[in-house]
């Protein structure tokens, strides 16, 4: 690929259209092998200057300047001081609440605009989805309101003012470090954002998942309690933040556990632009192309260089008293979270990753265990025990019943145990969604807007249904759609993460902020017929069993079938299920003359008798 050039699929768009759905999505995964999406080096070069002007530059500038440090590039004047860390966090949240953060640009399907959230968010009449519709009072509706933009508005205000506040004077910060000038954030400062943070997410599940609530929200609370909860103040404030990174590694290390993840690590080295050849791309796969499945090399990467890094150096960090034990600890933790911005996951939490490699440093390196700064250090030590309490419910929980927790809470990041769909449009009917009220149109019109041909830009958006098939939820929900979908051939395929983005500004991979849910407010504004739009969705599998649960949506009649899959049936098949659907496993279906019957394209499918409506059966 070129600069301003990318590398596009080796086909002739239009025949290519005309074949079949899996014959297409094995070309393009097959492409996808040793070009990932292709695009042009300019792409990730934006994504590299935004990270250094705005997040880097501008960052350290007001963080430093507004705390009497610096100067800027004097790092070494100012990497441990505390202020710069509670700043850190606060310009983070800050600018993934705004939408110049997380799943932003082209690499997350925002190509013209590039940025989401802020655009859809601080706009009347957009779509917001709350967590719990009708159970929580005052939140009912999907529609934004004028205080829902004020709400939205006032949370990035306060958000902003701890960043370019001063300090104030902390005498328990003195008592350590006597010679500090900085002082502390305001503990006051963060009250108002966790406030507005939590009447804005009970309005709109979506800006709560931006605002990467599990990992920032836990750190203002901290910030909050300086000085009101334990006899240390800032020591207590210290080892708390070491237990909640800690506790984010360990979680996410633990989702990774299973099935999923191996298929995850071969197609984001495959998209990494700082993968030079490829002969390292395809080592990561068993045969390319006759078996693109995950190799041991690639199940090593993944486990070796994910899992057990994940687990086993935060553990060490959390309790080791050793200087060259806790550096190599610190340096291996910094390299992993390097490792995984260079890849530009499609996600793209690039400042995430930046965030959690300074805070290794300036909590585990500039505040070492032996200095003072160790769990056993909190004082009274049974904080503790609320403290890991509170970091463990929702990843416990969300581990155990997916289908109550987002897999941001659960820790499942890049686990590749998330849940997903695919959306099918009949012909022509994608365009309804331009009945939504959003700053944009939908991507492949995004796509013509940059000059795109049209054939070109429904290619290019077919590589990101192609990328889900490489993942093992993909080949179920394709598996639905070749099940469910009557002449599927014809449809227009799109993968649902992407999809989410052009309709309410924000995706991070979690399919519950496309489910049926937002095919319903989809239905009342768009008004798709029966058959015109037919979604299969995928629950993430509990951590205790060996399945996933599907749903089979109508955008017309709703959720019209139940029932489950195999993960291992999921991870053993090829991306393009050249076998044919994997066997799906009803457990309801709905009774109703309108809904579309299940084509039996396979022996599976074809065995499985409907059920009566409103029964359950499932494995033990």
């Amino acid at each position: 690929m070129g600069f301003t050039t990318g590398t596009f699929p080796p086909v002739e768009p239009a025949e290519f259209l005309q074949r079949p759905l899996m014959e297409r999505m094995k070309v393009l995964a097959l492409h996808w092998v040793d070009h990932g999406f292709g695009t042009p080096k300019m792409i990730p070069t934006t994504y590299v200057v935004k990270l250094v002007v705005l997040y880097l530059g501008i960052g350290s500038f007001l963080i430093t300047w507004t705390s009497g440090l610096g100067p800027v590039w004097d790092v070494g004047s100012w990497w441990a001081e505390p202020i710069v860390y509670q700043k850190a966090i606060a310009w983070t949240m800050f600018l993934e609440t705004l939408g110049l953060a997380g799943s932003w640009g082209p690499i997350a399907g925002k190509f013209k605009p590039m940025t989401g959230s802020v655009l859809f968010w601080a706009r009347v009449g957009t779509i917001r989805m709350p967590p719990w519709p009708g159970k929580v009072p005052l939140t009912r509706g999907d529609t934004r309101t004028p205080l829902d933009v004020a709400l939205y508005l006032a949370l990035l205000v306060t958000l902003f003012l701890p960043v370019v506040l001063p300090g104030v004077p902390s005498a328990s910060l003195s008592s350590v470090f006597p010679d500090n000038t900085s002082g502390l954030v305001s503990p006051a400062l963060f009250i108002a954002p966790l406030v507005l943070l939590a009447l804005t997410s009970l309005r709109d599940k979506t800006i709560a998942i931006a605002s990467r609530i599990e990992q920032y929200a836990p750190a203002l609370v901290i910030f909050s309690l300086v000085g009101v909860v334990g006899a240390n103040g800032f020591v207590d404030m210290v080892v708390a933040l070491k237990v909640l990174i800690v506790s984010v590694w360990i979680g996410a290390g633990c989702s990774k556990f299973g099935r999923h993840f191996s298929n995850v690590v071969p197609p984001m080295v495959s998209n990494s632009p700082c993968v030079p050849t490829r002969w390292l791309r395809r080592l990561n796969y068993r045969d390319f192309p006759r078996d693109i499945r995950p190799s041991k090399a690639g199940a090593a990467l993944a486990h070796i260089g994910g899992t057990t890094v994940e687990i086993v150096a935060p553990l060490v960090l959390l309790f080791s008293t050793n200087t060259t034990l806790t550096l190599a600890a610190v340096t291996l933790m910094v390299v992993f979270h390097l490792f995984i911005t260079s890849t530009f996951p499609l996600a793209v939490p690039l400042e995430w990753n930046l965030l959690f490699a300074f805070g290794t440093v300036t909590l585990f390196a500039g505040h070492p265990n032996q200095a003072g700064f160790a769990v056993w250090d909190m004082d009274p030590a049974w904080l503790l025990v609320p403290l890991i309490a509170g970091l463990v419910f929702f990843p416990v929980l969300g581990n155990l019943r997916p289908d109550l927790v987002a897999f941001t809470p659960s820790m499942r990041q890049y686990a590749g145990n998330w849940a997903s769909a695919l959306w099918a449009f009949a012909p022509g009917c994608e365009d309804k969604l331009d009945a939504v009220v959003r700053p944009c149109r939908n991507q492949v019109h995004q796509l013509q807007a940059l000059g795109y041909e049209p054939l070109v830009a429904e290619v290019t958006m077919q590589q990101t249904a192609a990328w889900r098939s490489m993942h093992s939820q993909g080949r179920g929900l394709f598996s639905l759609l070749l099940t469910h979908v009557p002449d599927v051939d014809r449809y227009t395929v799109r993968e649902a993460e992407f999809a989410a983005n052009s309709v309410i500004g924000f995706n991070f991979g979690d399919g519950h902020l496309h489910n049926a849910d937002l095919i319903a407010a989809l239905q009342r504004r768009c008004h798709f017929a029966p058959g015109e739009l037919v979604v299969a969705w995928v629950e993430s599998q509990p951590i205790h069993k060996g399945i996933q649960e599907y749903q089979v949506i109508d955008a017309a009649l709703g959720v019209v079938e139940r029932g489950w899959w195999s993960v291992k049936d999921a991870v053993d098949a090829q991306p393009w299920l050249p076998d044919g659907p994997i066997p799906l496993h009803p457990t309801w279906r709905r009774a109703d003359s309108e809904a579309p019957a299940p084509a039996p394209t396979h022996p599976a499918a074809a065995s499985a008798a409907p059920v009566p409506e409103g029964s359950r059966t499932l494995p033990a």
